[in-house]
């Protein structure tokens, strides 16, 4: 641990040394980050995450996951209610899902346990990210952007299928809500809107964040072909690596899989900011990085076979 956070310092220096030499050009990569998560992140989340928060105030939720329940506990084995936490965050993407799966923890609603099988599937990008911003505006085809769409969510339902056994092996109480459940007669609309505005926020301030970061890791980068390093980079932050990966790779099938497998993974930069949303499961990092990892790899996986069976 301390040998670890000796080389995260060094790098810390390193960045902030950069920063200092090259001031103009952290500049403009922390500007042409606040963009991204402006025009593609903030327009779609923040409505979603308000919305969701008042459907969970007015008890809509629990009555409309209802019907969901025997799917549910068939292939996850979790709660009817997950059921709306996948399908909002299918909707709405990266980091919403995990915000309302630590929601429903926060409220008692469900487990540490089912809490963390939730994150396996629970955790997905959205299509006007996928078929908008990649599909029709990356790669130039609304058929590209579906297919990476179709396989990143059938990749998220076989994902969830592979964690439905998955326990914290400690003591997996719901939570004592009995002063929130008081309080919950009443909608506070003031209090939705500014925990979900300092959410999007700080979304916004980790994207950013990394916008810089790829931008001081750049000579490392530049070390490996355009193909790996385009890569790379989506490992880091998606946005920034899938529009390299549709400038780089001429063949769209390939485009088409190398975007599947960054947009399912994530990228550090949507894992932070799922486990700053999560912070309250005390979930532990590695085990998100491994499950965001096997939805990475079956996703690809089923992109690949659909790939070959349309081009």
């Amino acid at each position: 641990m301390k040998k670890l956070n000796i080389i995260l310092s060094i790098f810390i220096f390193y960045i902030i040394l950069n920063m200092i030499i090259f001031p103009d050009l952290y500049i403009n990569q922390t500007l042409n980050g606040i963009t991204a998560w402006a025009f593609n992140v903030l327009p779609s989340i923040l409505p979603f995450i308000i919305f969701t928060k008042l459907l969970s105030s007015l008890g809509t939720v629990d009555k409309l996951s209802k019907i969901f329940s025997k799917p549910c506990k068939l292939l996850f084995n979790t709660p009817s209610i997950s059921s709306f936490a996948f399908l909002t965050s299918i909707i709405s993407g990266y980091p919403v899902g995990a915000k309302i799966t630590a929601d429903l923890y926060a409220n008692g609603k469900i487990s540490k346990s089912e809490a963390f099988r939730m994150t396996s599937f629970c955790s997905t990008s959205g299509p006007m990210f996928i078929i908008g911003a990649v599909g029709i505006g990356m790669l130039n085809s609304a058929i590209s952007g579906y297919i990476i769409f179709i396989a990143h969510i059938l990749g998220s339902i076989i994902n969830g299928i592979l964690y439905r056994k998955l326990d914290t092996k400690s003591n997996d109480k719901k939570l004592s809500i009995k002063s929130q459940e008081i309080k919950s007669k009443s909608i506070d609309f003031s209090s939705i809107i500014i925990d979900s505005v300092l959410s999007i926020l700080s979304v916004g301030a980790i994207i950013a964040l990394f916008f810089v970061i790829i931008t001081s890791l750049s000579p490392l980068f530049s070390l490996f072909p355009s193909s790996v390093s385009s890569i790379l980079e989506g490992f880091i932050e998606i946005t920034k690596g899938c529009i390299d990966i549709s400038s780089i790779f001429q063949s769209e099938k390939i485009a088409i899989i190398a975007c599947t497998f960054v947009i399912s993974f994530g990228g550090l930069s949507s894992i932070i900011q799922s486990m700053t949303m999560l912070n309250n499961l005390k979930m532990p990092i590695w085990l998100f990085v491994i499950q965001k990892l096997s939805h990475a790899f079956i996703s690809t996986l089923i992109a690949f076979v659909i790939t070959l069976l349309i081009f």
